[in-house]
C-alpha cells in the first residue's frame, strides 16, 4: 500500500495544524506509543504490505467499483454522479479496511484480545470478522440504545464468536461506548489492542485510520482517470467520526481542483438541539483524548446527539477533518433525516442499490448538489456501506401505497 503524502501527516506529537494530540492519564499515553512506536516499526515494511494488500484483495474484496449512477444522473438533470462502492467489501462497509490494518499490527504486538467500539456495529461486526480471522478474542463495546436500532448487527457480532457489551451510560450511542472502550484497554492493555473504527481519539489513531482508509481514495482517483480522463469537481463522503470520508478525501487532498465535501447528520434539524453536526453547530474542544471540533453543553461538556443513522450519532470528529475545515480545505454540509430517507429511497429504485442510511445523508447532499451543477460536472460520492441493516428503521419511516 501507498501511503498519501505529508501534506496532511500530523507532527511528533500527533497534531494536525493544532488538532489532535494525546490528552490522557499518563497511564494510557504509554499505550498510545507503544501502538505508534509499533505502527512505525512496520507500515513502510515490504513484509506488511504484501501481507495487507493480500488480504484486502482476496478477502475484503478490493478494489471496489466506481459506478456511474446514469439512472440517477440522469433524473437529477445535473452533474455526473459516480458512487464508490465501499458497500460491496466483505462484511458491508469500509469498515473492514481499517481492520485488516490493525488487526495485523495488533498480532505483531503480540495482542491476543481485541475490543473495540461499535454504533452501527458495522465496525463491531468488521472487527468479529477479522479476530474470527485470526484467531483472537473479540469484545465489541456498543451503546444500550444502539444494540437496539442495530440488532441484526448485534447478532452477526455473536455469530461470529464475537461478545457484545451493552453499554447503559449515558445516552448508549456511540460516544459512551468509546468511553467502555477506553477504560477497558486502561485495565487490560498487557494483552489488549483497542481497535478504534473512525478517525478520533488520540495519537495515533486518526493517522493510522487515514491510512488503511486511503485505499479508498486511492482506487476512486485511479478509477476515475479511467473512466473520465479527468479529475472529479467534487468528492462527496458522510462524516460522523470521519473515517470512509478522509479515506477517499486522501486521494485528492493534494488536487486543489477537487472540492472536498464531508455531510454530516443534521437529525431533525440544525434549529433543534436533535441532530449531531459537528462542525456545523460545535467548536474545538477535547473529546476522547483528542483535541477537536465537538458539540458541547453549556459547561464545555460532550453535548447529547441525535440521528436517525446510529453510525454518524457522535458528538465530535476527527482532528484531520478539524485541521481541513479550519484550512478551508474541506467544507462541511448536512442532510436532515428526512433527506436522508428519501436519498436511500431514490436510489433504491433509480439504480437497485440499497444504501446504508449513514452514507444517505452523502448521497442527500451530492443529488442536491448536482441539481445546482452543469452536465459534465463530475461528482464521486462515498457509498460506505450497504442499507440491509436499516431496513426495518426505514420501515418505520416510509410508507407504500
Amino acid at each position: 500500500m501507498t501511503f498519501i503524502s505529508q501534506f496532511s501527516n500530523p507532527d511528533k506529537n500527533g497534531f494536525f495544524h493544532g488538532f489532535g494530540g494525546m490528552f490522557l492519564p499518563e497511564e494510557l499515553k504509554n499505550v498510545m506509543r507503544e501502538i505508534a512506536q509499533a505502527y512505525e516499526e512496520i507500515k513502510d515494511t515490504t513484509a506488511f504490505k504484501e501481507e495487507l494488500a493480500y488480504y484486502l484483495k482476496e478477502y475484503v474484496g478490493r478494489e471496489t467499483p466506481l459506478y456511474y449512477a446514469s439512472r440517477l444522473s440522469k433524473e437529477t438533470g445535473g452533474a455526473k454522479i459516480y458512487l464508490k462502492r465501499e458497500d460491496l467489501c466483505h462484511t458491508g462497509a469500509h469498515k473492514i479496511n481499517n481492520v485488516m490494518g490493525q488487526i495485523l499490527l495488533a498480532r505483531h504486538m503480540g495482542k491476543k484480545r481485541i475490543i473495540a467500539e461499535t454504533g452501527a456495529g458495522q465496525h463491531g461486526v468488521a472487527t468479529a470478522t477479522g479476530a474470527a480471522l485470526f484467531g483472537m478474542k473479540c469484545c465489541v463495546y456498543m451503546g444500550e440504545e444502539d444494540t437496539k436500532r442495530q440488532a441484526l448487527n448485534v447478532f452477526r457480532m455473536k455469530m461470529l464468536g464475537a461478545e457484545v457489551i451493552p453499554v447503559k451510560k449515558g445516552q448508549g450511542t456511540l460516544s459512551d461506548a468509546v468511553d467502555a472502550a477506553f477504560e477497558d484497554i486502561t485495565r487490560n492493555y498487557s494483552d489488549t489492542f483497542y481497535l478504534v473504527g473512525s478517525a478520533v481519539g488520540p495519537h495515533p489513531y486518526p493517522m493510522m485510520v487515514r491510512d488503511f482508509q486511503s485505499v479508498i481514495g486511492k482506487e476512486a482517483r485511479c478509477q476515475i482517470l479511467a473512466h473520465e480522463n479527468r479529475l472529479p469537481d467534487y468528492v462527496v463522503a458522510c462524516v460522523g467520526g470521519g473515517s470512509n470520508s478522509i479515506g477517499l478525501f486522501s486521494g485528492f487532498i493534494n488536487d486543489p481542483s477537487v472540492r472536498l465535501v464531508g455531510v454530516e447528520a443534521a437529525g431533525k434539524g440544525l434549529d433543534t438541539s436533535e441532530h449531531c453536526a459537528t462542525m456545523a453547530k460545535g467548536k474545538p474542544g477535547y473529546l476522547h483524548g483528542a483535541y477537536t471540533y465537538l458539540l458541547q453543553d453549556s459547561e464545555g461538556n460532550p453535548a447529547l446527539t441525535y440521528s436517525i443513522s446510529a453510525g454518524l450519532d457522535y458528538p465530535g470528529v476527527g482532528a484531520e477533518h478539524s485541521m481541513l475545515k479550519e484550512t478551508g480545505r474541506a467544507v462541511y454540509e448536512t442532510a436532515t433525516d428526512q433527506e436522508a430517507i428519501q436519498a436511500c429511497m431514490q436510489l433504491s429504485r433509480i439504480e437497485g442499490i440499497i444504501p446504508a442510511l449513514e452514507s444517505s445523508h452523502a448521497l442527500a447532499y451530492a443529488i442536491k448538489l448536482a441539481k445546482t451543477l452543469d452536465k459534465e460536472k463530475i461528482i464521486i460520492v462515498n457509498l460506505s456501506g450497504r442499507g440491509d441493516k436499516d431496513v426495518h428503521i426505514i420501515q418505520q419511516a416510509v410508507t407504500f401505497e
